[in-house]
């Protein structure tokens, strides 16, 4: 079993590393994309560098809809192509690549048209697993099926009784978007790569038209690195063309930024045994099982204001309320909302002045010599772009480069996982942790969670739950900044747990707790404890505060009123 440890030492290292000898490949940016991109890099036996200016999958990366998707209504716009890549891929990361993170979830359709309805969604179901079955990717996942109204009220309750003829229920996959990118540069990791966060690149070196490096800020500790690759990949999402602006080109295209927003909700608010999809007049709105939670998403607007912190307005709130309220028996309220988080899909820019109808393809340009970039797509397809990237790569190497080999190669916590599942009760009773637990440590880490128990066999007190927010282990707080490079309270609580949007207090009733837990590992004196809670205490009161604000403009404004932990 591969792993990698992602600590304060770790981290230090991999910049020395960085800057000592000419790199194969520089990636800039720890999206999923980028860490992808790193994988298959290292996998295919190139030194390999990945540079983030703050934590992994801080931006786009950890605000998604959690879904692993083929992107059924990509059906109804006849994009087959990209459909079919994603099913290939769903299958991957469900069957072979994370079968510890990425699982199956089940959606119910809402049929509102006796008739028609049914047979021409039917079919576009129907088509949606043929496509997943054909490249025999679709195994583990079950099939679709066909319901009645009677049938569809009892395993969604919560459904109001005239909003639905019948249904059609069908299954995708989900996934801890950000869980799932820490994953994956621990796997890049394992195979060689020298990963830095809080590494901000702040301008490359050139030698005439040639890019060749690039000068790296170590946003922590100070000091600036100048690190040296012979191809440099650009893989930072919305950003791209402020990256590209450094070396005086904006590209071949143009990415523009479209806002998501999601909800997050109690179990017991919606009573269903199953996730819901239901149209809108601009696109679909999801309610995603999530633990002992719902999420409601999403959103499809444009967004040309701040993009580190993008912003949920009070408007946007109201919109989905208005539209999953639409169909629920028991309306939700604003005071039923736990969480709220925004995110900026990386759009490549078209005709269309309608984000919601910009292509979700990626590309991948050559625009200078030594540098690359790769922006567009989706979540699910990040293999397929990182594979493109180091592709284009390659081409300016001059050196034989082995294929890519990143869909045989299964992430760090995947190798073993199965075999564990089948026995956690035998763990928790060797362990004395609840098997319950044990799930939960499975389905986070897979295999890797033996580490976690030998944290909690030397520190009993670390297999107790946070208090304030007990779906997770102490253990789990001092493993994340020992082995997942967290580095701040903001990465642990927003990130490597999902805490800040789980709890109605965002959080900040165990930021005590969390700090004084990484503090051993971090090296922080009481000074820096308390800086930290101040931070994320602050940044809680500026993001309740955007979204009580009417527009995108007084939201951003009052999210901006929180300052960033380091100076960026």
């Amino acid at each position: 079993m591969r792993t990698a440890t992602l600590g304060p030492a770790e981290r230090a290292e991999s910049l020395a590393a960085m800057a000592e000898r000419e790199l194969d490949l520089l990636v800039v940016g720890a999206g999923v994309v980028g860490a992808g991109t790193a994988l298959d890099a290292a996998t295919r036996g190139l030194s390999t560098g990945l540079v983030e200016a703050r934590d992994w999958a801080s931006g786009t990366s950890s605000r998604s809809s959690k879904l692993i998707h083929g992107g059924l209504r990509y059906l109804e716009m006849l994009d087959f192509a990209l459909v079919r890549e994603a099913l290939k891929e769903r299958g991957l990361l469900v069957s072979r690549l994370a079968p510890h993170l990425v699982k199956p979830v089940p959606f119910l359709y809402p049929l509102q048209y006796k008739g028609w309805e049914r047979l021409y969604a039917g079919s576009g179901v129907l088509l949606y697993d043929v496509m997943s079955m054909a490249r025999t990717h679709g195994r583990g996942m079950p099939l679709h099926r066909h319901l009645s109204r009677r049938h569809a009220l009892r395993i969604a309750p919560a459904l109001k009784k005239d909003a639905l003829v019948g249904a059609l229920q069908y299954y995708d996959a989900q996934m801890d978007d950000a869980r799932y990118v820490a994953t994956l540069v621990r796997t890049a990791a394992a195979y060689g790569a020298k990963v830095a966060n809080r590494a901000r690149v702040t301008g490359f070196l050139r030698e005439g038209e040639r890019v060749v490096g690039a000068r790296v800020q170590d946003v922590e500790a100070g000091g600036e690195y100048e690190i040296r690759a012979k191809q440099i990949v650009n893989a930072t999402g919305v950003w791209t063309d402020d990256t590209q602006s450094m070396v005086g080109e904006r590209g071949q295209f143009h990415v523009r930024a479209s806002k998501g927003i999601h909800l997050v909700v109690p179990k017991d608010r919606i009573h269903s045994t199953t996730g819901l999809i239901l149209r809108t007049e601009k696109s679909v709105l999801f309610v995603i099982p999530w633990g002992r939670h719902w999420i409601v998403g999403t959103t499809d607007t444009d967004w040309d204001l701040d993009k580190a912190h993008p912003a949920a307005s009070s408007a946007d709130i109201d919109y989905l309320l208005e539209h999953v309220n639409s169909v629920l028996a028991v309306p939700l309220t604003r005071d039923d909302v736990e969480g709220v988080y925004a995110g900026l899909r990386p759009l490549l820019a078209g005709e269309s002045d309608a984000t919601s109808k910009l292509s979700r393809e990626h590309t991948v340009a050559h625009p200078v010599p030594g540098l690359v970039v790769v922006a567009g797509g989706k979540y699910t397809t990040y293999r397929v772009m990182a594979k493109d990237a180091v592709d284009a790569a390659v081409h300016g190497l001059d050196m034989r480069v082995a294929e890519c080999v990143t869909e045989d190669i299964p992430l760090v916590g995947a190798e073993g996982y199965r075999a564990l599942w089948n026995a956690r009760a035998r763990i928790a009773a060797r362990t004395g942790i609840h098997v319950v637990r044990v799930e939960h440590l499975l389905n986070r880490y897979g295999s890797l969670a033996e580490e976690l128990l030998e944290l909690i066999a030397a520190d009993p007190t670390l297999g107790e739950p946070l208090q304030s927010a007990d779906d997770y282990l102490r253990a789990e707080v001092v493993y994340a900044a020992s082995h997942e490079g967290a580095r701040h309270l903001d990465d642990v609580l927003t990130r490597r747990t999902r805490i800040s949007i789980e709890t109605f207090d965002r959080g900040t009733r165990c930021a005590r707790e969390a700090a004084e837990l990484m503090a051993p590992v971090l090296g922080w004196d009481k000074d820096h404890i308390e800086r930290e809670i101040q931070h994320y205490e602050k940044r809680v009161e500026a993001e309740r505060e955007s979204q009580r604000q009417p527009d995108d403009l007084t939201a951003d404004a009052a999210r901006l009123g929180a300052p960033d932990i380091v100076p960026l």
